[in-house]
């Protein structure tokens, strides 16, 4: 037997090996992807499981381990819509505030950060930078004076006094979220739109809008569950009036039938129920995003 010969009969057996050693590995490496991924969901779901369970227990049986509820209970529905805890109002008192702040952030928004994106003038870092230090200021440092100035204003306990801070809050998280799509967004369709005999505004209106949309949605949906989520200036600015105080200054004075015992079951319906609109709206913008991505894809 020749050399050549001798080589390729070892060739010829080594490779099924080779082939099985690589089929193991991509197979340990999808394993090792799978469960990386179980882990993250169950790690990110087991805390709302635990809500929702919670919330279909009757009071006696709060503090049962079991992951299932073995006294199932709609009770705790019913209780948060009685009574003196104003989840109805608080409700739709959330929903007008979070609608209000999410469509001024995106007007004011987008003009905002286009003329970061699109224009050259001096020092735009730094404005840029400073918006981004304005989304990232602690809001506790802010009760104090914000509570002074809108008692002297008598405007304490009202829609704007809610509405102005969390607009001033999700104004510049909605540029700075904008303004880096719209750097990374093809100029050359906007000039061929204006060659066209389209002006500026036509040009933005018609065409980087709807090439935007992904950028649009994400960032109104992070506006409106910023405002949806405040809690720390609500407690003090909607100064206990339930005619304008969001959910979640609702919950966290719920009050059960029995004034020393705080109402944990009712408390988690409370939490599935406010869940489901941000549920609502990512599952309503989830085409709008993906078809926005897709029809602002240019071929090179």
């Amino acid at each position: 037997m020749t050399a050549a010969t001798q080589a390729a009969t070892t060739s010829a057996v080594e490779l099924p090996k080779v082939r099985r050693r690589r089929r193991w590995r991509f197979n340990m490496r999808a394993v090792g992807r799978t469960l990386g991924m179980v882990i993250i969901v169950v790690w990110c779901l087991a805390p709302f499981y635990w809500m929702v369970v919670t919330s279909f227990r009757q009071v006696d049986y709060t503090y049962d381990n079991a992951l299932l509820p073995k006294h199932v209970t709609f009770d705790n529905y019913k209780a948060i819509f009685q009574g003196n805890n104003h989840f109805g109002r608080a409700l739709i008192n959330s929903v007008i505030i979070g609608t209000v702040v999410t469509v001024f952030a995106m007007i004011v928004g987008v003009t905002c950060a286009y003329a970061i994106a699109r224009l050259h003038f001096r020092g735009k870092f730094a404005v840029l930078g400073l918006i981004l230090a304005a989304s990232m200021f602690p809001g506790v440092a802010l009760v104090t004076p914000l509570f002074q100035f809108f008692t002297n204003i008598h405007w304490l306990g009202t829609y704007q006094a809610l509405i102005i801070p969390d607009l001033s809050f999700a104004l510049p998280l909605c540029v700075y979220v904008l303004a880096s799509f719209f750097t990374q967004m093809p100029w050359d369709l906007e000039q061929a739109a204006k060659v066209d005999g389209a002006s500026p505004g036509q040009a933005f209106r018609l065409v980087i809008l709807p090439l935007a949309a992904p950028g649009l949605f994400t960032a109104a949906i992070l506006v409106f569950l910023s405002a949806w989520n405040e809690f720390l200036l609500a407690s003090q600015l909607s100064n206990g009036n339930p005619n304008v105080a969001p959910v979640t200054y609702a919950i966290a004075f719920f009050s059960g039938s029995d004034p020393r015992i705080v109402p944990y079951t009712s408390i988690m319906a409370a939490g599935v129920i406010i869940t489901i609109p941000l549920v609502i709206v990512v599952l309503l913008f989830q085409r709008r995003i993906i078809s926005g991505l897709t029809a602002g894809g240019v071929k090179g």
